[in-house]
């Protein structure tokens, strides 16, 4: 048991160093090269692997659903997560990843997983520009900066279920959102998250609580936009807060994570009485405690816009 929970530490204690494992996979044969390509999931968000189960067919599921499974009495949707990439396995759907994810559990077939490996984000870089159809957030870099390094795909989990399990009503509510948040004159909300699906949900509930804002894709763009705003305040003979009201942060983005840029803004002298709102789909308690350490203000799950209003409104109050 000791070995276990070691081992479980050890994971958990490398956001103090912006370095992530991640749990490679195959899908099968990519649709133009067919190659088998390598993709990656944060191991934080598997909660186990397993041989395929039986699944059972659900009448009237969407394209890439494939019906439902029974893991220990909990009933779990199971998607084929090579047909909504756009892979052929040709060796079958083998393996069931079962994932814990912006509040809900979910499976998704795979052809094999291949291995754990673990990273500096600085080794991911953001992928967002170079491909289509908005289902790959970054490429992964697995033995460094490299010529023929191999790469791995990060897949867009958040776009991927929005494309098989729609939603049936609106993303945001204005009429449950509250009054709108009246900031300081010239202030914005700094924020920063690496899938394009997040960041619109985001800008969405801002703009419903009236809430102007900056919106970066990486960790590494939106510290270096703070301390761009940082030095434009000093010109002006301002301070940052005449700038900045808040910063709200993704965990898991490209070339610096969430954890990394929390730590830099308390551990800075210019930021350290900033806000910070880190807003994540990664749950558990583990990560809540890891927020907490590096001095962030609050935490909030994925993705629920009365929730995030609500954490802005009390962190804002203070």
């Amino acid at each position: 048991m000791a070995t276990v929970q070691q081992e479980v530490d050890e994971r958990t204690n490398l956001t103090s160093s912006n370095k992530f494992e991640l749990l490679l996979f195959r899908l099968g044969e990519a649709a133009h090269s067919a190659q088998r390509e390598l993709f990656g999931i944060n191991v934080f968000k598997v909660r186990e692997i397993m041989v395929m189960p039986t699944i059972t067919a659900v009448a009237g599921s969407t394209k890439h659903m494939l019906g439902m499974t029974n893991i220990r009495g909990q009933v779990i949707p199971v998607i084929d997560l090579a047909g909504a990439v756009g892979c052929l396995p040709k060796n079958g759907l083998n393996i069931l990843m079962v994932t814990e994810y912006a509040r809900s559990t979910q499976a998704f077939a795979v052809e094999e997983v291949d291995q754990i490996v673990r990273l500096d984000w600085s080794q991911v870089l953001s992928a967002e520009s170079n491909t289509a159809g908005g289902m790959i957030t970054s490429i992964a870099r697995l033995d460094g900066d490299v010529d023929n390094t191999r790469l791995a795909q990060v897949l867009d989990v958040e776009q991927i279920l929005r494309n098989v399990m729609p939603p049936t009503a609106p993303d945001v509510d204005p009429n449950v959102l509250g009054p709108a948040i009246k900031l300081r004159p010239g202030a914005v909300v700094l924020a920063a998250d690496d899938s394009a699906l997040a960041r619109t949900l985001v800008e969405q509930a801002l703009v419903a609580i009236g809430v102007p804002f900056v919106m970066c894709k990486t960790g590494k763009e939106a510290w270096d936009r703070l301390q761009a705003m940082s030095d434009a305040a000093v010109a002006e003979g301002k301070s940052i807060e005449d700038k900045v009201a808040l910063m709200l942060t993704d965990l898991e983005m490209p070339e610096m994570d969430g954890f990394t840029l929390t730590r830099k803004i308390k551990q800075d002298n210019r930021f350290k009485s900033l806000p910070v709102i880190i807003h994540s789909s990664l749950s558990g308690s583990a990560n809540e405690v890891h927020v907490k350490s590096v001095g962030a203000d609050a935490y909030v799950g994925k993705f629920v816009p009365e929730e995030l209003a609500a954490t802005i409104r009390r962190v804002l109050s203070k």
